[in-house]
C-alpha cells in the first residue's frame, strides 16, 4: 500500500513566514516537485507563506510510490494538509496542479466546510472538459519518452541521461494515469474567486478551454495569456508571478 503513513513532509515551507496572514499551496505539473516553487516568495507580496507541495515519488517523499488515481490522491492530501489549514489560504496548480487542486477544494469544502480565498490554475483546461486525445500513461518506455520529448517540459540533458530517466520515467506516468483515468462529476460551483493562466502557444490547453473554468465559480473570474508553451510556467515566470502577486494583493479575506 501507499502514501498513509506520514503526512508531515507533504507540505514544504521553503522560506518559512510565521507573519504571514495567507498561506499559498503550490501544486506541480506532472513530473514536477515542490522546487518549482522554491523561489516564489521572493516576488510575492510580503503578507504570503508560499507552501509547496511534495506528492509522493520525489523529493523528500521519494519512498513513497506515486498516486496513479485523482481520488486516492485527494483524500491523502486533504489529511496532510488539513493541519496547516489555520489561517486563510489560496491555491496555486499548473496542469496536473491544476486539476489536483481543484479536486482537492472540492473535496475540503464537502468534508470540511473549508474553503481557499481563491484557486489559481493554470495551463489545465476546465475539469468538465473531457480529454481527446488517447491516454499515454500506458505506453511502452520508448513511446512514452517521445511524448515526454514533444511535451517540451522534461530537460533535453534529463532525456539523455538513462539514469536520470529510469527515475523520473514511473513517477511521470504514474501522474498521467491520475489525469487520464479522471472522470469529472458535476458539483455546484465553487463560491470564491477563480483566476486562470494560459500559454498562447499552448496546444495543451487553449483559450476557450481555459476561460471555460468560469463555470466553475458562483465569485469572480479572471483569464490571463502569457507568452509560452505548456512550461510558459517557467519560460515566463517572472510574467506569472507579477500577475499572480497583483491578484493576491486584491484578495479579500
Amino acid at each position: 500500500m501507499t502514501n498513509t503513513s506520514t503526512f508531515k513532509s507533504w507540505v514544504t515551507y521553503p522560506k518559512p513566514n510565521p507573519r504571514a496572514n495567507l498561506r499559498l499551496f503550490c501544486f506541480p505539473y506532472a513530473g514536477g516537485s515542490s522546487l518549482i516553487f522554491r523561489t516564489w516568495s521572493d516576488s510575492l507580496p510580503r503578507n504570503v507563506e508560499v507552501c509547496p507541495v511534495e506528492l509522493p515519488g520525489r523529493g523528500s517523499q521519494m519512498k513513497l510510490a506515486p498516486f496513479t488515481l485523482l481520488e486516492s490522491l485527494v483524500e491523502a492530501l486533504a489529511q496532510a494538509i488539513k493541519p496547516h489549514l489555520d489561517k486563510p489560504f489560496a491555491f496555486f496548480g499548473h496542469s496536473m496542479g491544476a486539476l489536483v487542486s481543484f479536486e482537492l477544494a472540492r473535496f475540503l469544502r464537502k468534508q470540511y466546510t473549508l474553503e481557499p480565498v481563491q484557486l489559481f490554475v493554470s495551463g489545465r483546461r476546465a475539469p468538465q472538459i473531457p480529454n481527446t486525445k488517447p491516454p499515454i500513461h500506458t505506453l511502452g518506455d520508448s513511446e512514452f519518452k517521445e511524448e515526454l520529448r514533444r511535451l517540451n517540459g522534461t530537460p533535453k540533458a534529463v532525456l539523455e541521461n538513462a539514469e536520470l530517466m529510469e527515475v523520473l520515467v514511473p513517477i511521470v506516468r504514474a501522474d498521467f494515469a491520475v489525469l487520464e483515468t479522471y472522470v469529472y462529476s458535476y458539483e455546484p460551483p465553487l463560491n470564491f474567486p477563480i483566476a486562470t493562466f494560459g500559454g498562447l502557444e499552448d496546444t495543451e490547453a487553449n483559450y476557450e478551454e481555459l476561460e471555460a473554468w468560469r463555470e466553475q465559480t458562483n465569485s469572480a473570474f479572471s483569464l490571463k495569456m502569457l507568452p509560452g508553451d505548456h512550461f510558459f510556467i517557467n519560460s515566463a515566470q517572472s510574467l506569472l508571478l507579477e500577475n499572480l502577486a497583483k491578484r493576491i494583493v486584491d484578495l479579500k479575506f
